[in-house]
């Protein structure tokens, strides 16, 4: 079912009881106050700290998961709102949020039998009646669908949502006349709101051909609504309808404007360049999609014209010979293909296309097919000029891409807002290890981090002028900073040519000359350490760590290799496009003996401290940049057992249980790092879920 029907609203009212003293009262409002703020991330951080001092609480579990909900963490959401429907069974809304988690996940069985029992409890709940009848829909319980839509609309006749909503499925069931009929009571009941009209504007051009009309609902779902990119799709399509070509561009670059990402603006305008000539631009365009949906043969195929036009004959035979692969009957593609290899000098080959191409038409004209490809299902003096996104007929290249929902009426779109980090677009890898520094970037909450009692004891000795913190937050030094450092060597090394067998010295240099990024003398500072003090667990660790950037800088500074050393990384875009984030990847690595000599100094680390968590984790990022997933996946798995709150351990587990196929196992991961503060948890999560 259509993922744009789900519309899903939740509306908290009300306060619920507390039981709680005074601190746990404040801070549950505070989190409160920025779940109202769509500050989502960081109430999870507040009612985390409500739950660990009374787990008994049904509201911050309740609270919580309305942040996950909103996160698109479905999974953390359902079980949140079962830890809350545990502790209190009459918290309505719980069941209502469970029933959306549920419903977003596909288990719509269970979404109704959650709203049913919320309606017990709620009868006349408009957000629960309308949550059920898409279920209901979902679910392809159309009988009672229909009567739940009517009971909402008996209920609640002023009801903006219930009409739109009923209109779709009604659209969904081919029932125009009646979806009108909907759309225009939606807007009778409010015409400040623009949904109705830029769908009823959808269906008036394609079933009633009247585009004066539907561009006047076009236009004013833009007035009301000008940052919702769905509405210029859909005013695209009518101007284009309308053979307004400069309209129809100008709205999709407005749509690439407000959504770079936006593949069926992209797809489109790279056509409509196409055919007023505009090429560089088009091929611009094609490359773009191309690089987001790479195994696209539509969109090969439109490149292959453009490069061919621009004398690229070579590129465009290698385009042509991918679609001619999947469709080797498609005598347009033969024909074009035998003009590319001819111009680059292929003549034979050339030849061979052209009478394959002429053969194929010939035989296509005795069995009476149409040389366009048209199917019996396009009905309507224009659906030759667009065809849906699940459409691979291959002699459809030349029509522009609806949404595959009837009467292409897009999904409302969200702008992007403060609190929905999910949306952002952005770079996921694993995160970063963990070392030994003075600076700590401070965030709205901070992440619990678990006591190490060996840094304890290095901080009450007062060896060193600051305290010494964990970190694997980068954290640049301003010009103050530096200068201090720089100072601190100075001083370092006169104690040192004091007394040359203290390791105290040596190790406070390391640090500085770390933080200097002065690798090779840190390096060396370090192995005076471990030679005078070999049992300081802290040595090994900060050794192997200096290894490990002194590596990167060296691939940085290589042409030939990934500047991005021990990332396990993905593309952002590429995300996107797939169920498994298959597409993650390695940089490229320097010698094994580097490698090893890092391995080792972890393994003396953890031999020396066996409940430092922190030297487990960073051992399984060493090893995701050798491919040893297994071993990553231990080593990450000791990490979270002597820190069961280690957010970064429960990230990175996450990714590499899903580059191995383990989905399930691997969004468990990212749901509990997102609950723990790690905020590319739900930018993942929600990639996932696309």
């Amino acid at each position: 079912m259509r993922r744009q029907f789900l519309l899903l609203f939740l509306f908290i009212t009300g306060l619920w009881p507390v039981v709680a003293q005074l601190n746990t009262e404040r801070i549950t409002y505070i989190g409160r106050n920025a779940l109202y703020f769509e500050d989502y991330v960081l109430a999870i951080q507040y009612f985390n700290r409500v739950i660990q001092v009374k787990p008994y609480l049904a509201d911050p579990y309740f609270y919580r998961s309305v942040a996950k909900l909103s996160l698109e963490d479905y999974l953390g959401a359902e079980a949140d709102a079962s830890e809350a429907i545990e502790r209190n069974p009459f918290i309505v809304d719980a069941y209502q949020v469970r029933g959306i988690a549920r419903q977003n996940t596909g288990n719509y069985q269970g979404a109704i039998d959650d709203y049913t029992a919320g309606l017990r409890y709620a009868p006349e709940n408009r957000q629960m009646l309308l949550n059920k009848a898409i279920a209901e829909v979902q679910s392809e319980q159309y009988p009672q669908a229909d009567t739940t839509f009517a009971r909402l609309i008996a209920l609640h006749p002023a009801y903006y949502n219930a009409y739109v909503s009923r209109g779709q499925y009604r659209i969904m069931q081919g029932d125009t006349v009646a979806a009108l009929a909907d759309l225009d009571k939606a807007i009778e009941v409010d015409r400040h709101r623009a949904q109705a009209y830029s769908q009823r504007g959808v269906l008036t051009a394609v079933y009633r051909h009247d585009y004066d009309a539907a561009l006047a609902d076009l236009d004013r779902a833009v007035r009301l609504e000008p940052n919702t990119p769905s509405h210029y799709i859909n005013r695209a399509l009518i101007r284009y309808y309308r053979e307004d070509l400069r309209g129809a561009m100008d709205d999709y670059d407005k749509v690439i404007s407000l959504e770079p990402t936006n593949l069926i603006a992209r797809y489109n305008r790279g056509l409509l360049l196409l055919s007023v000539g505009a090429k560089n631009d088009a091929l611009a365009d094609f490359n773009y999609y191309l690089q987001r949906e790479p195994d696209n043969l539509m969109a090969r195929y439109n490149r292959a014209i453009l490069l061919s036009d621009l004398g690229e004959y070579r590129a465009a035979v290698g385009d042509f010979d991918a679609v001619l692969e999947a469709y080797p009957e498609f005598y347009q593609g033969l024909y074009a293909r035998s003009e590319a290899k001819r111009l680059s000098g292929d003549t034979a080959g050339g030849k061979k296309d052209y009478q394959q191409a002429m053969a194929l038409y010939e035989a296509s004209k005795k069995a009476g097919a149409t040389p366009s490809g048209d199917d019996k299902d396009d009905t309507g003096t224009d659906a030759g000029k667009v065809r849906k996104e699940s459409d691979r007929n291959i002699n459809k290249f030349d029509r522009l891409l609806v949404a595959d929902n009837t009467a292409g009426v897009e999904q409302e779109y969200t702008s992007e807002i403060r609190g929905r980090i999910q949306d952002r677009a952005q770079r996921v890898e694993i995160s970063p290890q963990f070392t030994l520094t003075y600076y700590e970037k401070t965030e709205g909450v901070r992440r619990g981090a678990a006591y190490v009692p060996q840094l304890a004891e290095l901080n009450r000795s007062r060896l060193f002028a600051k305290r010494l913190l964990l970190s694997n937050v980068a954290q640049p030094l301003d010009s103050l900073q530096a200068a201090s450092h720089f100072a601190s060597v100075s001083d370092y090394s006169r104690l040192i040519d004091i007394n040359p067998s203290n390791p105290v010295p040596y190790f406070g240099r390391a640090i500085d000359f770390m933080l200097l990024q002065d690798f090779d003398n840190a390096l060396s500072d370090l192995d005076q350490v471990v030679a005078l003090s070999p049992d300081f667990m802290f040595a090994y660790f900060l050794r192997a760590y200096v290894r490990c950037k002194q590596i990167e800088y060296i691939l940085s500074t290589t042409p030939s290799k990934n500047p991005v050393a021990y990332s396990l990384s993905i593309d952002p875009v590429a995300v996107g496009q797939s169920s498994k984030l298959s597409d993650l990847g390695l940089v490229q690595e320097p010698s094994t003996v580097e490698y090893e000599m890092v391995l080792r100094d972890y393994d003396r680390a953890i031999a020396l401290a066996p409940d430092f968590a922190c030297a487990y984790y960073n051992r399984a990022n060493v090893r995701c940049s050798r491919q040893d997933f297994k071993a990553a996946l231990v080593d990450y798995t000791a990490a979270i057992e002597r820190n069961p709150d280690f957010a970064e351990a429960y990230y990175n587990r996450g990714l590499v249980y899903i580059y191995l196929g383990r989905n399930d196992e691997g969004i468990a991961d990212l749901s509990k790092a997102g609950e723990l503060g790690i905020v590319a948890a739900y930018n993942v999560i929600k990639r996932l879920s696309d």
